[in-house]
């Protein structure tokens, strides 16, 4: 799943910092927005990457800058990095805001990625005379005469974490040049095909291919029902979750540092606690399947002294290895090695170099002096 997130940040000083519409808040404000990537199925979802993204006002050419890069084309690098990372997943999933851009829709195809989206509405394309113009108009021009005579619309199933079900309608519709039979298919869900009620109907773009459709054949994709379609994309919802816990519980705003690397330092750190956080909730749950690693004995010469392991096999062994867990402390790993290559302590004071004041140790990084 593809999304970004925005947080409140005072003063011109921080890095990524601006005038920008910040989502969290509903309104455009001074903060720092960052492109996320997570993986998720029905049952649980977790952190993949971040990245930061930097205004044009930071750059001396501003949008004409070669280091200028958009939300979208961060998210399109970000999917992109994650099925080279061995990330497997049936499609990437982002709301209208990346699926109304044409241009992102064609990067992930190009790239060989399998998507599912959300269009606005009122999204238009073009079209001849009276054809449909927006999705809107597609599914209205579907047959539904009610529910003893469906038309082109198809019963599917949504089930949500708590067991709860509910009945929905989908079709595949026609827009333009999209259609069941084209690269590009609009599918359209709701819970009314009569009224299309704005906040219980879905507008779909995939290319997921259409079972028994003239693409299946050739498509590097499977083909994927409508219920398929209307699943994968009701998974998307997680990312909200996500934000909840990484923001509310975790401190993923709560930084005082102003440079890049300090800020992403900081994102990826809150996301190897959240990492944590599933494995000690599988660790609970799942006990006898996943039992605890043997306790080192003491040894060497100090009394009580522990034989030293290497991290990479802690982090790496038990759950970790769970299909279902979907190695998130694997990833806890490659992130706290990340933040060691590439910002080695500093060597720590001797005795005869500490004062008579109160004795701090030498930060990891400059950066994080006034980190807390």
């Amino acid at each position: 799943m593809i999304d970004d997130s925005g947080d409140r940040k005072d003063g011109v000083k921080t890095a990524h910092a601006g005038h920008q519409w910040l989502g969290r808040y509903g309104k455009t404000d001074n903060g720092v927005v960052t492109v996320t990537t997570v993986w998720a199925d029905e049952r649980l979802y977790y952190p993949v990457d971040a990245v930061p993204y930097t205004p044009a006002k930071h750059f001396a050419k501003g949008k004409s800058d070669p280091g200028f890069r958009t939300k979208l084309a961060i998210g399109a690098d970000l999917a992109v990095q994650a099925r080279k990372a061995g990330f497997v997943f049936r499609a990437v999933a982002a709301d209208s805001a990346y699926g109304d851009q044409d241009g992102f829709r064609g990067e992930l195809s190009e790239a060989g990625l399998p998507f599912v989206m959300a269009l606005k509405p009122r999204h238009g394309t073009w079209a001849y005379g009276a054809d449909a113009y927006t999705p809107v108009d597609a599914a209205r021009a579907l047959a539904w005469d009610g529910p003893e005579d469906p038309g082109d619309w198809t019963p599917v199933t949504r089930t949500f974490r708590d067991g709860r079900t509910e009945t929905w309608r989908a079709a595949d519709a026609t827009l333009g040049w999209w259609g069941p039979d084209g690269f590009t298919r609009l599918v359209v869900a709701t819970a009314d095909p009569g009224t299309l009620p704005d906040k219980a109907t879905w507008y779909l773009a995939t290319n997921l291919p259409c079972p028994g459709g003239p693409r299946e054949a050739d498509s590097p994709h499977p083909a994927a029902s409508l219920a398929e379609v209307v699943r994968i994309y009701g998974i998307r919802h997680w990312t909200e979750q996500s934000y909840k816990q990484v923001k509310d519980e975790l401190g993923w705003a709560d930084f005082q540092v102003r440079s890049d690397l300090a800020i992403r330092r900081h994102q990826a750190l809150v996301n190897c606690a959240f990492s944590f956080c599933w494995d000690a909730w599988f660790g609970d749950h799942l006990a006898p399947r996943y039992p605890a690693a043997p306790r080192p004995e003491p040894g060497g010469r100090e009394r009580g002294a522990r034989r030293r392991t290497a991290a990479g096999a802690v982090l790496a062994a038990g759950a970790a290895r769970g299909t279902r867990l979907a190695f998130p402390l694997d990833r806890a790993a490659a992130l706290v090695a990340g933040l060691v290559d590439r910002a080695p302590a500093a060597a720590a004071a001797g005795p005869d170099q500490l004062g008579r004041g109160r004795l701090r140790p030498a930060p990891l990084h400059p950066e994080l002096t006034n980190y807390r």
